[in-house]
C-alpha cells in the first residue's frame, strides 16, 4: 500500500476532499469515543476535531501532505499497530482496508487496539452501476480484494453494517463518486487519486466512454441516474460498538 500512495497519492488532496455528509455519518458511528486511532489515515479526511486522535499511515507521500494541524501521525502498517490492548476508544478505517496485504490480521488489530471499530469500505454483493460496462475488469478487481460482510464478522464479532449513500455531489473522488458526473471518469487526475484504476488498462473502457457520451448513448442507457440525488452502489459504514 506505501508503494502503490507513493506513486499516485502525491496530489491526492485535489481530488479526495472530505465530503461532508459522509463525515457526519462516520463522526456519528464513533459515538462517544474520547480517543480514536485511524487507521490509514492519508493526508487526514475524515479526522474528527473534537477528540483525540492518532494517525497511522504507511505512506511517507500521504504524510507529507498531512495539513500542519492534523493529529500527529505514526508511520506504520495495519498488521501491526504499535499500541497496546484497548489502548484508544475507537479505531476508524476509511476506504483503506482493501489495500491492507493480511486484511484478516489488520482487522483483527483494529479489535485489539480499540473496543469500538468504524470502518467505511465498499463491501461485495451489493449494487453495481454503469462504470462497469465500461471497465468490467473493476468487478474482477475490487471483489478480490474488499472484505465481505461474513469477513468482518469473522475479524471483529459482531458488527452493525450501515448503507452509506454516495450523494451526487460527493466532494470525495473515490471510485463510485462521480456516477452523475460521467465526464470526470475522463479527466486524468481524477483516475490518478482513484486507486483501482492503476491496476487496469483503462484505456478501451475510457475510448468507449468518450465516444458515448459525444454520440448520447450513455445519455439513452444510463441517463436514467442524472434525476437521483444519491445512490447505493455498496458503500457502507462497518461498526462494531464494543
Amino acid at each position: 500500500m506505501a508503494e502503490l500512495y507513493d506513486t499516485i497519492g502525491r496530489d491526492y488532496q485535489v481530488h479526495r476532499r472530505p465530503d461532508p455528509r459522509i463525515a457526519v455519518a462516520i463522526v456519528a458511528a464513533l459515538g462517544s469515543a474520547a480517543s480514536v486511532v485511524n487507521m490509514g489515515a492519508g493526508a487526514g479526511s475524515y479526522e474528527p476535531t473534537d477528540r483525540r486522535v492518532i494517525a497511522v499511515e504507511p505512506s511517507p507521500a500521504m504524510i507529507r501532505q498531512r495539513p500542519p494541524r492534523a493529529a500527529p501521525v505514526v508511520q506504520a502498517h495495519a498488521e501491526a499497530l504499535p499500541f497496546g490492548d484497548r489502548t484508544v476508544d475507537a479505531a476508524l478505517a476509511v476506504l483503506t482496508v482493501h489495500h491492507w496485504p493480511d486484511r484478516a490480521r489488520g482487522l483483527a488489530e483494529l479489535g485489539r487496539v480499540a473496543r469500538r471499530v468504524v470502518i467505511f469500505t465498499w463491501v461485495p454483493g451489493g449494487q453495481e452501476f454503469w462504470l462497469v460496462d465500461y471497465f468490467p475488469e473493476l468487478v474482477a478487481v475490487d471483489r478480490g480484494i474488499f472484505p465481505t460482510a461474513a469477513d468482518f464478522a469473522t475479524a471483529l464479532g459482531d458488527v452493525e453494517i450501515r448503507t452509506l449513500p454516495v450523494p451526487h455531489d460527493c466532494s470525495d473522488g473515490f471510485l463510485g463518486a462521480y456516477w452523475r458526473r460521467p465526464h470526470a471518469y475522463l479527466d486524468d487526475g481524477v483516475r490518478l487519486a482513484i486507486s483501482t484504476f492503476s491496476k487496469i488498462d483503462a484505456a478501451p473502457g475510457l475510448a468507449r466512454l468518450r465516444a458515448d457520451l459525444a454520440s448520447g448513448a450513455w445519455q439513452h442507457r444510463h441517463g436514467s441516474v442524472l434525476g437521483a440525488s444519491e445512490i447505493d452502489l455498496g458503500y457502507r459504514l462497518v461498526v462494531r460498538k464494543g
